[in-house]
């Protein structure tokens, strides 16, 4: 489920049920976000436990999980708290080969070696079963071991150290400004997660990691007394891989033009202020007549279509057909990738893959098969020159090592190939969003995301955003609705011609990412800079009655 999706449900707090580790976890008190885990001596011996039963059974290779899930969401509407809730999930997952095949089992609160031995036995097991039906054995790209090391989210300010009252004044605050300022209804929610993560492997890995994530969203609603239209506009924060630091902007991390954007720091009750305002506007905004524009797109809206028509089709899973029952297939087959000159793109688009970027939801140290983690290219120039891989795939496409992007959202899953962050390269040339707007006659500038549709191979597609601005002569001619551009993959890439600088660059990002079968949800962040497409058709989105 995407960020979209789950905005449009009915009721915002519904979209905590696809928290990592809710559905297992329990319902507890905030003091309890406090409490430290146990300790990391107690998690080695609790996974040596774990390992050595594993290469008793005959296992070839073991690694195990031990997850503590944090999890806190706090819903307002206009000026009451709808909810709060809070959630703990403790478990750990055991994962081994054995007669070259897979197998997993996990247990529930385990705290001690006894339980944490039979899970291995049992995942030895079925791994043995698994054995008699399996076409070939797994094949692992090796992978060193790295001892005792740890990694840490950067934050300034653990969110769960905050005061809930401090952050539901906040909320109803940015009811009350949207109100103030022309907004008939408004929702606000804040998510908050916590990961306690202990990886350990029979390659010698014992590897712990604090993870942390902030999301503050809004959805305001104007209507028109006379007519009962109405229209909306949601917030543009992006969620992010920081602390509540991230709710606390500073001047210098902005960047203005049309509207407030965001790069580092979020203020909230800004955006909420100018959210009601523009979707007041919106109700006498002129409906755009369809045609072909130059599109400018700002990186609040940017992200999705990175999303759905980069990261995805470019998941090897998915290249091979392993989620064609779920999820569909992928465009970009490897032969495109094997001719080394498939034009994904224009020369200026560089897409790279990342689990580095600090305050991006995809960074950590090492992901869950204790590989660590790093950045390459996706896509060189425009050209296809790489896919995303993990251990038992890197051989399919001749690589030595696994890129470091295989997860679980819960210690009570199994790991799997996931999306790291995939994001747009800023230009090497100074371009401010000013001066590309300059240059464009006839062109259309969209901000903040919205709903869109894209087929199963992640090629023809349709997007629509939250905020359109009409391009005459090279200036902003005024706000235009009913909006949403059509194209393909290759073709929408192609058309790219230039892309702001780094100091326009920014993250935006999804919080519930669904993928597998039993559906799994990650968080996953996509930056760049605002860049501008020719030549693009646009549709009228608006309905006929």
């Amino acid at each position: 489920m995407k960020r979209r999706d789950f905005i449009q449900m009915a009721g915002l707090g519904t979209g905590a049920f696809m928290l990592p580790g809710f559905a297992m976890g329990r319902t507890v008190s905030p003091e309890v976000f406090l409490v430290p885990g146990d300790d990391v001596a107690v998690k080695k011996r609790l996974a040596d436990a774990a390992l050595n039963a594993a290469k008793s059974k005959g296992a070839s290779y073991a690694d195990v999980r031990i997850g503590r899930y944090l999890n806190q969401f706090v819903t307002t509407r206009e000026d009451k708290v709808e909810n709060i809730v809070n959630t703990e999930s403790y478990g750990v997952g055991v994962r081994v080969i054995a007669n070259g095949c897979w197998g997993f089992a996990a247990v529930v609160d385990a705290k001690s070696e006894a339980q944490l031995a039979k899970a291995a036995e049992e995942a030895v097991a079925i791994a043995k079963a698994n054995a008699k039906l399996m076409k070939e054995p797994v094949q692992l790209a090796p992978q060193k071991g790295f001892g005792e090391v740890s990694w840490k989210a950067p934050f300034k300010k653990n969110a769960f150290e905050v005061p809930i009252k401090e952050k539901v004044d906040l909320l109803l605050s940015v009811n009350d400004a949207a109100i103030k300022n022309g907004a008939n209804y408004v929702n606000s929610i804040l998510f908050q997660v916590n990961e306690q993560k202990y990886f350990a492997s029979t390659d010698g890995s014992y590897i712990d990691q604090d993870i942390h994530r902030i999301w503050p969203l809004f959805n305001v609603t104007a209507i028109d007394p006379k007519t009962g239209k109405f229209e909306t506009r949601r917030s543009l924060s992006a969620p992010m891989g920081m602390g509540y630091d991230y709710l606390q902007s500073n001047p210098a991390d902005k960047v203005t033009g049309v509207t407030t954007r965001y790069n580092k720091g979020y203020d909230m009750l800004e955006d909420a202020t100018a959210a009601a305002k523009q979707a007041k506007e919106k109700l006498s905004a002129k409906t755009v007549e369809a045609g072909k524009y130059d599109l400018i797109l700002d990186p609040s809206h940017l992200w999705l279509t990175i999303h759905e028509s980069v990261g995805h089709p470019l998941e090897l899973d998915r290249v091979l057909g392993y989620e064609a029952n779920f999820a569909g297939t992928s465009f970009a087959t490897l032969d495109k990738w094997q001719s080394k000159n498939f034009q994904y793109g224009s020369k200026q688009v560089n897409l790279v893959a990342d689990k580095l970027q600090p305050g991006s939801l995809g960074a950590v140290g090492w992901d869950d098969e204790g590989v660590n983690t790093k950045q390459w290219d996706l896509v060189k120039d425009g050209v296809l020159v790489n896919y995303q891989a993990i251990r038992d795939q890197a051989h399919i496409i001749g690589a030595k090592e696994s890129h470091g992007c295989c997860y679980a959202d819960s210690w009570s899953s199994v790991q799997f190939q996931r999306m790291p962050n995939v994001s747009l390269a800023a230009g090497k040339t100074p371009l401010s969003v000013e001066e590309m707007i300059k240059d464009v006659k006839k062109g259309i500038y969209i901000i903040g995301d919205g709903s869109f549709s894209i087929d199963q191979q992640r090629y023809n597609f349709q997007f629509g955003g939250q905020l359109y601005y009409e391009i005459k002569d090279g200036k902003i001619a005024g706000m235009l609705k009913d909006v949403a551009y059509q194209s393909n993959t290759q073709e929408f890439w192609n058309s790219c011609v230039q892309v702001c600088d780094e100091r326009d660059y920014r993250l935006g990002g999804s919080f519930f990412d669904g993928k597998g079968q039993p559906m799994q949800s990650s968080a996953v962040s996509h930056g760049s800079s605002t860049a501008r497409f020719n030549g693009v058709n646009v549709i009228n989105t608006a309905r006929k009655i």
